[in-house]
C-alpha cells in the first residue's frame, strides 16, 4: 500500500502544475464543497466526522497525491488563518458558562493538570531521546489537548448537549482547548518566561473587562438594532461578534501572545452577552455565525491542514505509521484516564467511559502545536505527521465508540439541564 502511495506522490510531483492564487482558492472551495457530499456517502457504511473528510481532501489536493494546492500560497494560507480564529471562536461561543461552573468545571481544571503531568511525562520518554526539551514539550503539550470546536458539532448532532453528559463535555472541552493555549504562549513561544507572564497578565485585565462588559445589559437601543437587523442587509449582532473577535486577536497578536487566545475569548464574551437573551434570538445569531465559520472559513482551515501534512515523511519511512496507534493510545492516557478517574463518582458517573473517549479527541490544537513546533524547528515534520495522523483518528475513532455504547437517544446520556424556555426576537426589548 505504501509503495502505490510514493508511485502516486511521485508520478503527481512530476505532472504537477503552479496554479494561481484564485485557481488554488478555487480548489479549495470545491474540496470543502465536496466535504459533506463524501461525509453522507461514507455515512451509509460508516461514521465519518466532516473535519476527518476535509483533512483527507486536503491531503489528496495537495503536494502529497496531486499537488493542485501548495502550502505557499499568500490566499489559501490567510483565510486558513482565519479559518482557525473562527474554530477557536466558535468553540469560545459555544461554552455555556452558567452550565458548567462549579463542580464541572474544577473538575476539568485538576484532570487538565493531571493530563499535563502524564503528558510531560510522555513527552520526556517519547521526544527528548529524539529532539531534547523542546520536542517533549511539543509532544507533550499536544497530547493534553481536547478538541471542543470539533467534538461539540457531534455531540449536539446526537442531541446530546443539553443532557447532564453534554455539560461535562463542554466543561471538559473548554478546559482542554484553553489551557493549552494558554500553555503554548508560556511554553513554546520562545520569550523569555517573565516577558510571557506579563503580557499574559495584562490580557487577561483586558480580557475580564471585555467579560465584565458581555454580561452588563446592553443598551436598549443597542438591543433594538440588533432585532431590527438581524433579518435584514446590516446583521449588525454579526458584525459586532466579527469587530469583537479581531480586535481581541489584535490585541493578542500585539502582545505577541497566540492569537486564539483573542478568538476563544471574543467567542466566550459574545456567549456571556446573550445569557439573557430569548432563545430563539441565540439561536437565529448562532446560526448565521456558524454558517459564516463552518461554512467556509472552518473547513478552508481543514482542508488547508491536510494540505501542509507530509504524507511523503511517512512513505520515506513506513516504520512511522506504526507510530500513529501509538500515540492514539497516548491520547486516551493522557486525556481519557484522569477523566476517568476523577467523573467515576457522581452525577455523571454512569458515563465515565464516554466522557473519557470525548476529552481523548484532539486535532485542532495538535495542528497548531506541531505547525509551531515544526517552525521553530522542535519538532520534525515527519513527527508532526505521525501526531496529526493520531489527532485525526481520535476524531474519527473515540467519539463514535462513546456513542456507540449507548442508544441514540439523548435521556440515556442523563437528565436534560434547566434551558431557558423559547420567546419571540421582540421579547428582547422588554425589562431591558
Amino acid at each position: 500500500m505504501t509503495d502505490l502511495l510514493r508511485k502516486i506522490a511521485n508520478r503527481s510531483r512530476r505532472l504537477e502544475v503552479r496554479l494561481s492564487s484564485i485557481e488554488s482558492l478555487v480548489v479549495v472551495v470545491v474540496m470543502v464543497a465536496l466535504a459533506p457530499i463524501v461525509t453522507a456517502g461514507l455515512g451509509r457504511w460508516v461514521r465519518v466526522p466532516t473535519v476527518v473528510v476535509e483533512i483527507l481532501l486536503g491531503v489528496l489536493a495537495g503536494p502529497a497525491v496531486f499537488a493542485w494546492l501548495t502550502t505557499d500560497d499568500q490566499l489559501t494560507t490567510e483565510l486558513s488563518n482565519f479559518g482557525l480564529v473562527m474554530l477557536m471562536f466558535l468553540a469560545g461561543y459555544e461554552v455555556d458558562v452558567p452550565r458548567i461552573k462549579g463542580d464541572p468545571l474544577r473538575g476539568a481544571t485538576v484532570g487538565w493538570f493531571a493530563s499535563l503531568a502524564l503528558g510531560l511525562g510522555a513527552g520526556m520518554a517519547v521526544g527528548y531521546p529524539a529532539g531534547g526539551t523542546m520536542t517533549a514539550l511539543s509532544v507533550g503539550l499536544a497530547l493534553t489537548t481536547t478538541a471542543l470546536g470539533t467534538i461539540l458539532p457531534i455531540v449536539r448532532d446526537s442531541g446530546i448537549l443539553p443532557t447532564r453528559m453534554g455539560g461535562q463535555i463542554m466543561a471538559i472541552g473548554t478546559v482542554g482547548e484553553f489551557a493549552p493555549i494558554v500553555a503554548i504562549a508560556l511554553l513554546l513561544s520562545g520569550r523569555h518566561p517573565g516577558a510571557t507572564v506579563v503580557a499574559l497578565a495584562v490580557f487577561a485585565v483586558l480580557a475580564g473587562a471585555c467579560l465584565w462588559l458581555a454580561v452588563k445589559p446592553n443598551p436598549r437601543w443597542l438591543d433594538r438594532l440588533v432585532v431590527r437587523t438581524l433579518h435584514s442587509s446590516g446583521q449588525l449582532a454579526v458584525r459586532l461578534a466579527l469587530l469583537l473577535t479581531i480586535l481581541l486577536v489584535w490585541f493578542a497578536d500585539e502582545l505577541e501572545l497566540d492569537n486564539l487566545l483573542g478568538a476563544f475569548t471574543a467567542g466566550l464574551a459574545m456567549r456571556l452577552s446573550l445569557n439573557d437573551a430569548p432563545r430563539d434570538l441565540v439561536e437565529t445569531i448562532s446560526a448565521k455565525l456558524d454558517a459564516i465559520g463552518f461554512g467556509l472559513f472552518v473547513p478552508v482551515f481543514f482542508v488547508m491542514s491536510g494540505v501542509r501534512f507530509d504524507l511523503q515523511a511517512l512513505l520515506d519511512r513506513p516504520v512511522l505509521f506504526g507510530f500513529i496507534p501509538l500515540f492514539l493510545v497516548l491520547f486516551l492516557v493522557v486525556r481519557g484516564v484522569p477523566t476517568y478517574l476523577l467523573t467515576r463518582r457522581g452525577a455523571v458517573a454512569p458515563y465515565a467511559k464516554e466522557l473519557a473517549l470525548f476529552a481523548s479527541t484532539g486535532l485542532p490544537l495538535v495542528v497548531v502545536i506541531t505547525n509551531i513546533a515544526v517552525d521553530n524547528g522542535y519538532l520534525k515534520s515527519s513527527s508532526a505527521a505521525v501526531l496529526v495522523g493520531a489527532g485525526m483518528l481520535s476524531v474519527l475513532v473515540f467519539p463514535q465508540l462513546a456513542l456507540r455504547g449507548r442508544t441514540s437517544r439523548p435521556e440515556d446520556f442523563g437528565a436534560a439541564d434547566d434551558l431557558p424556555p423559547g420567546d419571540d426576537e421582540e421579547q428582547v426589548l422588554k425589562g431591558r
